[in-house]
């Protein structure tokens, strides 16, 4: 039934010749990109629709000038002055028509209503600002000046080394002051999330949940027009009807496909893949606040006893390298010394008996319905999970959540076990270690191992704090060893981040980050 009505779905799609469609797995939880940390809702929101004042380029892994033409950094590495470009046009949209360009205003708004808490904005986010206050911005930052009208000058309290990479994730995208506070006047707030305004490459013109998301090219943007006249994502939970929809050209780029769909598109004439080893790592979350979660042996137990080279052979068919820690092998930090848990059902079980549950324990793992680049097919990984669990005698209960809610559960710490991934948006290390397993991280929600350890916040504090990547690579091998004895995690696979694509399709490149530029996309004949 439901394939049956796929040509009304996508005729109206299909009828704008120039538009690029692509089907993608999940709905963005909104657009006011500050407040969530999804893959999915960075790529509806922040690839599409905002800049930021630097870029990461993945090709050269060197930052990049984006809304800021050029920076200085004081040798003590304490403030940071930013030039902005002239002339960056705001989006004019059916609910805002800008009367002025970008200026420091509004770069000054777009950090402290997520840093200031008496920012008349700053309440307006009922979830918080989960980057922001797991990186502890807050603190970081000791102030936000506009030294003129095109200049933002960053003081920070102390040095840190990850600070010019963090300004080129999603969440540090610009917003635009004079919406914002059109907004506020008007007493509606909430629009920021459902109607957002940016400067990026294309406007956002319809947005109708779990089905499209609609935009039109940007013809003001400061980098150029995109080559497509819009865009179009259609969200298409299931890994085989994007296949589908992609082969009968409903859509033109299909993302996180299943392992065999990539296998199948290699075979297809009219279709292409488009790969890379992706700077990510598939996990389980171990919740240490969740007895007896709460004791290292027993999160220990559960390593032992998982039969990691079995689930990736049936999960990730060979799309990807096992996990032994939170670093994908491509990070220049990652401590390659430090081997996983071997499968050892046995020793498992003594750790049990150790800790006083000889007769094993209930628990839940909670996992997604529909697939991804982290976790191709949810339903065999968890039910691979919950039968090793079993032989050890943790009798686990499967339980499947909708993707946002599961997200939005998540943060508060209402999981057991807990299948996730993370994606690094900088090529920094710390951009895994300060969201996952800071102490600040647990109170933002990022953190779902819900761990807080005093000797662990301060490695990763401490690699923040240096300049000397040898010294960083030193104490971040420390922060795995004691991540490691903890298991907080149970590490997973380091997927390729494969996406398939029309052969029409010219000018689009896989990202390591899992993030999305269709900027420079084209179609051709």
């Amino acid at each position: 039934m439901r394939l049956a009505l796929l040509p009304l779905l996508f005729a109206p799609l299909l009828s704008q010749a120039a538009s690029l469609v692509v089907c993608t797995e999940a709905s963005p939880e909104g657009f006011d990109v500050v407040r969530y940390n999804s893959l999915t809702t960075t790529n509806a929101s922040a690839d599409v629709l905002m800049d930021r004042l630097v870029e990461f380029d993945p090709e050269s892994g060197q930052l990049q000038p984006g809304l800021a033409q050029s920076w200085q950094v004081s040798t003590d590495g304490l403030v940071y002055d930013f030039r902005l470009r002239e002339g960056v046009a705001f989006h004019q949209t059916p609910w805002f028509t800008p009367s002025r360009t970008l200026t420091a205003e509004d770069v000054l708004f777009s950090f402290r209503r997520m840093l200031d808490p008496t920012h008349p904005w700053h309440r307006t986010a009922p979830s918080g600002y989960p980057h922001a206050q797991s990186m502890q911005l807050g603190e970081l930052i000791r102030s936000i000046e506009a030294v003129g009208p095109q200049q933002v000058r960053f003081t920070l309290a102390r040095p840190d080394a990850t600070f010019l990479a963090t300004l080129s994730m999603g969440f540090a995208s610009i917003y635009s002051a004079e919406y914002a506070a059109r907004l506020l006047a008007a007493g509606t707030p909430e629009q920021l999330d459902s109607q957002p305004v940016g400067t990026g490459p294309f406007v956002l013109k319809r947005y109708q949940k779990d089905a499209l998301v609609r935009y039109l090219a940007n013809p003001d943007y400061f980098a150029g027009k995109p080559a497509v006249d819009g865009l179009v994502l259609a969200i298409t939970p299931d890994a085989n009807v994007r296949l589908q929809r992609l082969r009968r050209g409903e859509c033109q780029i299909a993302l996180s496909p299943k392992p065999q769909d990539v296998r199948a598109a290699q075979d297809d004439p009219s279709l292409e893949v488009v790969a890379t080893p992706a700077f990510m790592t598939a996990f389980v979350a171990l919740n240490s606040q969740h007895p007896p979660l709460d004791r290292p042996e027993v999160r220990q137990a559960i390593n032992l006893a998982f039969d990691k080279a079995s689930y990736l052979k049936a999960v990730f068919e060979g799309s990807a390298q096992p996990a032994d820690g939170p670093y994908p092998p491509t990070t220049w930090s990652h401590a390659a010394d430090l081997p996983g848990y071997p499968h050892d059902p046995a020793r498992a079980r003594e750790l049990l008996a150790r800790a006083g549950l000889a007769e094993g324990f209930n628990t839940t793992i909670w996992t997604r319905p529909a697939g991804s680049l982290l976790n191709p097919n949810p339903a065999l990984g968890a039910q691979l999970l919950q039968a090793d669990l079993a032989k050890v005698g943790i009798q686990a209960e499967i339980r499947v959540i909708e993707w946002g809610e599961l997200i939005r559960r998540a943060k508060a710490g209402e999981h057991d076990l807990l299948f996730m991934g993370w994606a690094g948006d900088n090529g920094d290390p710390d951009n895994f270690l300060t969201p996952q397993f800071a102490c600040a991280s647990v109170a933002s929600g990022l953190n779902f191992a819900r761990y807080c350890d005093a000797r662990l916040d301060q490695l990763i504090a401490a690699g923040r704090r240096s300049s000397d990547q040898a010294e960083r690579s030193r104490l971040y091998r420390e922060a795995q060893k004691l991540i490691r004895e903890q298991a907080l995690w149970l590490p997973l696979a380091h997927p390729t981040a494969a996406v398939l694509v029309r052969k029409a399709v010219e000018g689009y490149q896989a990202n390591p980050f899992g993030r999305q530029d269709f900027s420079k996309v084209r179609l051709g004949r």
